[in-house]
């Protein structure tokens, strides 16, 4: 388990603008923050630093549920939280998931306004696209798509040969094209196909760049 952010870097977290994740600190607290994974340095001018998902996720928790839980495997926002992406694993959908959940994608909204080089968040950023099938499923699950899991139905997503492209699969039509909808809005270019041997329909979606 990784260490919980010191009381100073709590600190930090804690004071941070509530709405752009805008942070103040001293270069070394940033600094940190970065290393971990939870604040990201803005490449322009003035070069101000932003909570990342992550980060915001910690703002948003009590102290003690961040000290009692795992915290950054990776300082790539990816291996920080884990959007469902519908597999065999029991998925847990209580008011923690759904908080944890919209905390994600509020920072990703974030993460898409100071990144876009229009500031546009209305169409996904260069994490997105590092991260398709995470990005797609945080889409999905931020809309209050259930994933598919142990003995219950809903959406499946999965990598493609394709560059920049995710297969999104559900058990029935109106599932997949509710799930089309809700990528479309996301910013997401959305097809709809036939599976040639199993002639079962499902979404091929990429990331929109205008």
């Amino acid at each position: 388990m990784t260490r919980p952010p010191t009381a100073a870097q709590r600190r930090v977290i804690d004071a941070a603008d509530p709405v752009t994740g805008r942070l103040k600190g001293t270069e070394s607290q940033l600094a940190a923050l970065v290393k971990r994974g939870l604040a990201f340095r803005h490449p322009r001018p003035p070069h101000d630093h932003f909570l990342t998902p992550a980060g915001h996720r910690i703002r948003e928790a009590p102290p003690e549920a961040v000290a009692a839980e795992p915290a950054i495997r990776s300082p790539r926002t990816a291996d920080v939280f884990a959007a469902r992406i519908g597999s065999d694993e029991e998925a847990d959908s209580g008011p923690g998931r759904v908080r944890e959940v919209h905390s994600a994608w509020q920072g990703l909204l974030e993460l898409r306004r100071m990144t876009n080089r229009d500031g546009a968040t209305d169409r996904p950023c260069d994490w997105e696209r590092a991260h398709l099938v995470q990005a797609a499923a945080l889409a999905l699950e931020a809309a209050g798509h259930r994933p598919a899991g142990w003995e219950a139905a809903g959406y499946r997503v999965r990598p493609t040969p394709q560059p920049e492209a995710v297969a999104v699969h559900a058990p029935d039509t109106a599932l997949l094209r509710a799930c089309a909808a809700t990528l479309d809005k996301a910013g997401w270019q959305v097809g709809e196909h036939t599976e040639p041997r199993t002639r079962d329909r499902y979404l091929l979606a990429s990331p929109r760049r205008t």
